[in-house]
């Protein structure tokens, strides 16, 4: 019995090298793989999927308006889709990829973030939350050794900030990986600098 897999973790956690470890696995089956990526995540180029330590692999591009399973309809049948990126499907597409597990009896095994970097889900990770049967934390560790869980977005002076548009692309020097605790003591820390200074 196919299933609708989540495997989320905060920035950093090897989500992408998970997503690309279990494409080779298949493979190496002589299992066909459907490695599909949103168009928004353009960082590595459009149809790349690269993970921080040097996996990667081409992927096809789903539009937001795609329908992902009008789409899989219309190509060759694979045995496994593997979604890297997933928080940035829509709900619709999220939807979409239940409905290919249901009728078609695929696995579906997505992978992405959980929050944004104001701790608030992404729309397609909540649908997910919702509708995966089975749904793994992928852990990451914060620089205080706790497990991180929020996704700190950094100002180009390295200051913690918690205001912009939801979707900003960036690596290392633009986020990373936090417990709460850390998280919350950052802000008031930067926000002491800046009225004190």
């Amino acid at each position: 019995m196919a299933k609708l897999y989540f495997k989320y973790g905060a920035m950093g956690s090897s989500k992408t090298a998970n997503a690309l470890i279990a494409k080779f696995n298949y493979e190496e089956r002589d299992m066909t793989v459907w490695l599909i990526k949103p168009s928004v995540d353009t960082r590595d180029g459009a149809s790349k999927v690269r993970s921080r330590i040097g996996l990667e692999a081409e992927a096809d591009i789903i539009l937001p308006e795609d329908d992902i399973a009008a789409v899989y309809e219309k190509r060759e049948r694979a045995d496994v889709i593997i979604a890297d990126e997933c928080q940035f499907f829509t709900e619709a597409q999220i939807d979409q990829m239940r409905y290919l597990v249901d009728n078609f009896d695929i696995p579906v095994m997505c992978f992405g973030l959980r929050t944004d970097f104001r701790t608030k889900l992404f729309p397609g990770s909540r649908r997910l939350f919702e509708l995966a049967d089975s749904i793994t934390e992928i852990k990451t560790i914060c620089e205080c050794g706790s497990k991180a869980t929020v996704n700190a977005r950094l100002s180009p002076d390295g200051r913690v900030i918690t205001s912009g548009q939801q979707i900003f692309l960036g690596g290392n020097d633009s986020y990373i990986a936090m417990c709460h605790k850390c998280y919350k003591k950052h802000i008031e820390n930067d926000k002491n600098r800046y009225t004190e200074g």
